[in-house]
């Protein structure tokens, strides 16, 4: 009885290891299919306000803020709709180049990646559904934004414009 008990923390062990060697080599993707199965990942996110100020005015959205890695990963997976007033941040702690993907995600977005002063760098409008694709900042950013998809044409938003949000050292108006 004691060697199978052993025997059986030894498999477990190793698959602990195995699991942990598995997450260091391979990070995002672990964190991805941690976020898919795990429960936090569901829970409500602390939602701030957030402005875009383009050519057509100054237009106010209250983000979802995606502040740990399990919530980043977990993203807009999963949802049905987005309104035109809402969307999600996904903030960084020092400029990086980002790659985001679509998997689970129902609805097109416009995903809006943001340097560190709150400009706008790029913008990858209508991203396609449940599409692995890996989209890229091209560049490193401090922050993704993700709308409804269309809506960063329709508010005039375009690289160069600027976020206003404490992010990025410039608070919104309330």
């Amino acid at each position: 009885m004691k060697d199978v008990r052993y025997s059986r923390r030894a498999a477990v062990g190793a698959a602990l290891l195995h699991f942990s060697a598995a997450i260091s080599g391979n990070g995002a993707l672990a964190s991805r299919a941690l976020a898919e199965t795990s429960p936090a990942a569901t829970k409500p996110l602390r939602e701030e306000r957030l402005e875009l100020v383009t050519s057509t005015g100054v237009h106010a959205l209250d983000v979802e803020v995606a502040a740990t890695q399990e919530q980043q990963a977990f993203g807009l997976m999963y949802r049905t709709s987005l309104s035109d007033t809402k969307g999600m941040l996904f903030p960084h702690k020092k400029p990086i180049e980002l790659t985001m993907w679509m998997r689970n995600t129902y609805i097109p977005l416009d995903m809006v990646f943001i340097l560190a002063d709150g400009t706008v760098h790029r913008i990858e409008a209508r991203t396609e559904p449940l599409s692995e694709r890996i989209i890229a900042s091209e560049g490193p950013v401090s922050a993704v934004l993700e709308i409804a998809g269309g809506n960063a044409e329709r508010l005039g938003l375009k690289p160069g414009d600027k976020v206003r949000h404490s992010l990025f050292g410039t608070a919104a108006s309330n």
